[in-house]
């Protein structure tokens, strides 16, 4: 009986011990990646803010449904196939160059901004996702630094380099 005491109390040192180090990591991130295409600047720009087809192309997402706009902005919420809800405001946009996108739930255990940059190149374009993110829960802190900070932005690059039958070219950020 004297063991499962033992035991109890690691657990909730080993807790404690992550909440400490959580709270001196920072909340913020940055993180980017970069992806060629094939395809002109405005076929990209038609895709990544086309916010209600994204179902038929990104494998992660089960629905999209529009909401009422939030101070002039635009706003919608994605279901992913998980089941995890992410309501998202287009905060800024510059056809077809820059398009800012935030969450718009500030109750989440995260929150952030999503910055997508797109150029023209020789051979088409490339598009920058530059994720400026916060984790709240300083548990989920420690959790996020043994995790890739960018697996959503190279999830979502991925997916649409499929939607234009291409492979994924990664550039340096």
């Amino acid at each position: 009986m004297n063991w499962i005491l033992w035991v109890v109390v690691g657990l909730l040192g080993l807790i404690a011990a992550a909440w400490g180090i959580g709270m001196i990591l920072p909340k913020g991130h940055s993180v980017s990646r970069t992806l060629g295409l094939n395809q002109p600047p405005e076929a990209v720009w038609q895709a990544v803010t086309d916010y209600a087809a994204m179902p038929s192309w990104r494998g992660d997402l089960a629905k999209v449904e529009r909401l009422p706009d939030a101070g002039g902005h635009e706003v919608w919420r994605e279901t992913m196939k998980n089941g995890y809800v992410i309501p998202l405001e287009t905060v800024e946009s510059a056809p077809p160059r820059r398009l800012v996108r935030k969450i718009a739930d500030p109750k989440l255990p995260f929150g952030g901004a999503w910055t997508y940059e797109l150029a023209a190149t020789g051979s088409g374009s490339a598009l920058k996702i530059t994720e400026d993110g916060e984790v709240y829960s300083p548990i989920f802190r420690v959790v996020s630094r043994f995790t890739d900070q960018a697996a959503t932005i190279t999830g979502f690059l991925t997916a649409l380099a499929k939607k234009f039958q291409e492979e994924p070219r990664f550039g340096e950020d």
